[in-house]
């Protein structure tokens, strides 16, 4: 016998909500931005923008714009949703586009030196 499938209730109230924001091409390697990603994931709104003002590390800023960016996204999709009760679902880091330089050394050779980028991804709900 062929089971029916239950229709899924597809209105916001139903299924919780997820707004995103990504930045793409951060000069800042992703193993020093992971650092600081892992310290807000899973917070809500509130925490995470306090842990990112008394965090001393260079891609903080750019976290805390990214995750302001993201709640903004929210108000605009979903004008009556509450800020303070939104949380940082998921955030992650990706290895963006690597430049690839030249150090040189003794007896005519070269090394490569990468310069890492970042792309980091924050959704909230």
């Amino acid at each position: 016998m062929a089971q029916q499938k239950e229709k899924q209730d597809t209105t916001p109230e139903a299924r919780d909500q997820i707004y995103r924001a990504s930045v793409r091409n951060i000069r800042i390697s992703p193993r020093k931005v992971r650092l600081v990603v892992n310290l807000i994931r899973g917070k809500n709104i509130g925490q995470a923008l306090g842990i990112l003002d008394n965090t001393n590390k260079r891609s903080a800023p750019i976290v805390k714009t990214l995750l302001k960016s993201a709640v903004a996204n929210a108000e605009q999709k979903d004008e009556n949703i509450e800020v303070d009760s939104l949380v940082v679902k998921k955030a992650f880091v990706d290895a963006g586009q690597t430049l690839k330089r030249w150090r040189p050394r003794a007896m005519g050779r070269a090394t490569p030196i990468r310069k890492r980028t970042s792309r980091i991804t924050l959704m909230v709900g």
